[in-house]
């Protein structure tokens, strides 16, 4: 297919993925950084999912909640960058329509889990600060088990509708999506036809996910700093407070550049292209990179584990 905008089709069968439009020129050296990150991934969560398998000391609500986490970040990152590095490499920009619409489904839905399981994160914190003697009877494994599979659930449903809406438009315009993979926005503007039923769904999912997520954590960090404010010595409150430090640091990475990639899409009609696709990737690639490693660094029970395995190995 041509790279025509004016391409004379209807429904096309396949879609052309740009990369990083404005900077093809240098798509292999973007191509290093971005590889680097998927191996830190793939290498730092299955780590995590190892070690918590393998020692009994972890199976806590916890650390379940940090294994949804890092599988979930797994399959997040595994669905966009290696057809993102293949572009980069090998300037392989086609995708079949199909595949797109099954892209875009994976990382909206992966997304809305990763922002359920923080949720579920803070609500592991705000019971362990503020009734720590019924955290285990209030946090047991069926328990958490049901929450993940609540959040398993919202992610799929809520986003479902979005692969079926997008494949009703007609696409008699282009098929060149100016992005480095099938993000729905930009997928659904290439249609000829009236889309404010998919901009107003999207919009809805945002404010209701991430909106209401961002507020119940906010909540349950208001009342976890209250709590720790009231602590009797500086030592106690920092301790306390340190077992909270890697939730927020992740949060942190997450929301904030999730955040700028959703009003960008809808309102930065001055924010340049090639940045807007930069923090698009980054929003998706840069918080499952820095999760395995924050909590590996941060969790004394992971990181001891983790010494212990390459102590055994240099021996």
């Amino acid at each position: 297919m041509s790279d025509s905008n004016t391409s004379d089709f209807t429904n096309p069968s396949t879609f052309l993925l740009l990369g990083i439009p404005g900077l093809q020129a240098a798509h292999a050296w973007i191509s290093i950084p971005f590889c680097i990150m998927y191996v830190i991934v793939v290498l730092g969560n299955f780590a995590i999912l190892l070690i918590v398998k393998r020692e009994p000391r972890l199976h806590e609500p916890m650390y379940y909640l940090l294994c949804m986490l890092a599988a979930t970040d797994l399959v997040l990152s595994t669905s966009i960058q290696p057809k993102m590095l293949s572009i980069l490499w090998f300037n392989s920009k086609e995708i079949y329509f199909g595949a797109c619409l099954t892209q875009m489904y994976f990382i909206h839905g992966f997304s809305v889990m990763e922002s359920g399981i923080f949720v579920a994160m803070a609500l592991d914190r705000y019971v362990a600060i503020c009734d720590p003697l019924r955290h285990s009877t209030i946090l047991r494994n069926p328990v958490v088990a049901r929450i993940g599979l609540a959040i398993l659930l919202r992610g799929s449903f809520l986003v479902l509708p979005y692969p079926f809406l997008a494949r009703q438009w007609p696409y008699c315009r282009t098929n060149v999506i100016p992005h480095s993979y099938c993000e729905h926005i930009a997928v659904v503007k290439l249609a000829c036809a009236d889309i404010r039923v998919s901009s107003y769904y999207g919009l809805f999912v945002a404010l209701s996910v991430s909106g209401l997520d961002v507020v119940f954590i906010t909540l349950s960090y208001t009342q976890i700093l209250r709590v720790i404010f009231s602590l009797p010595t500086k030592e106690a409150r920092l301790k306390t407070f340190g077992t909270c430090s890697s939730h927020l640091c992740v949060i942190s990475a997450f929301y904030i550049p999730s955040l700028f990639s959703f009003l960008t899409h809808r309102f930065g009609r001055s924010v340049s292209l090639p940045f807007h696709i930069f923090i698009a990737n980054a929003y998706l690639l840069v918080p499952p990179m820095l999760n395995p490693i924050i909590y590996g660094l941060r969790t004394r029970q992971i990181r001891d584990r983790l010494l212990q395995l390459f102590t055994h190995k240099g021996t």
